[in-house]
């Protein structure tokens, strides 16, 4: 069950387009808008934490995104008014983050196995470190498979069982349904929580 506060529309040859009422206004965005925004979002916060004007971005993406994804991406960024140094595979950003790179326990050569459950994504990728630089040997995932597919099938859950327990079908009522999987992203962030 997606429920999209927005169309998608084909744009020009065809490019995936989304469309939506913005302060009463039909609003058609590609996909690199979207991301430009979410990009200049991102910069202004680190910007304000920072108190510095921040030019250029080093910008991940998933492993498996092809040559036009990444280009995108780097249009995202031109977009959004940042220089775009680097895009880096987001396992090799995982492990960076985490430290692996200057850890004393970690061998200066090895293999890593990076687990990545996200939004809408599951990624696993298999990297090797030699001389402190990380390279993706192999990826894998589920695409459509993430925090959002959770919350779906916890939504739909439910709402059968409102179904059957109350005679009552709600899956016709956006409302309703969009209110339930609030209630089950709680629930489950509630549950993870138990175990931090």
């Amino acid at each position: 069950m997606m429920l999209w506060p927005f169309k998608v529309i084909a744009g020009v040859n065809d490019k995936p387009m989304i469309s939506l009422k913005y302060k009463g206004q039909e609003k058609h965005l590609c996909a690199e808008e979207i991301s430009s925004m979410i990009l200049s979002k991102m910069r202004d916060t680190a910007e304000e934490y920072l108190e510095s004007p921040i030019k250029n971005a080093v910008i991940t993406v998933p492993a498996y995104f092809n040559d036009s994804q990444r280009k995108a991406t780097v249009d995202a960024g031109t977009i959004a008014g940042l220089n775009v140094l680097q895009i880096i595979n987001e396992p090799t950003a995982a492990a960076i983050a985490y430290g692996l790179d200057k850890r004393a326990d970690f061998v200066e050569e090895g293999n890593i196995f990076v687990f990545d459950l996200g939004g809408g994504t599951f990624d696993v990728s298999l990297l090797t470190i030699k001389d402190n630089v990380f390279e993706v040997k192999a990826t894998s995932g589920n695409t459509h498979l993430g925090r959002e597919d959770f919350d779906n099938r916890m939504a739909n859950h439910f709402a059968k069982e409102f179904k059957r327990k109350h005679n009552k079908d709600i899956s016709g009522n956006p409302r309703a349904l969009r209110r339930l999987r609030t209630a089950c992203e709680n629930a489950k962030r509630t549950l993870f929580c138990r175990y931090c």
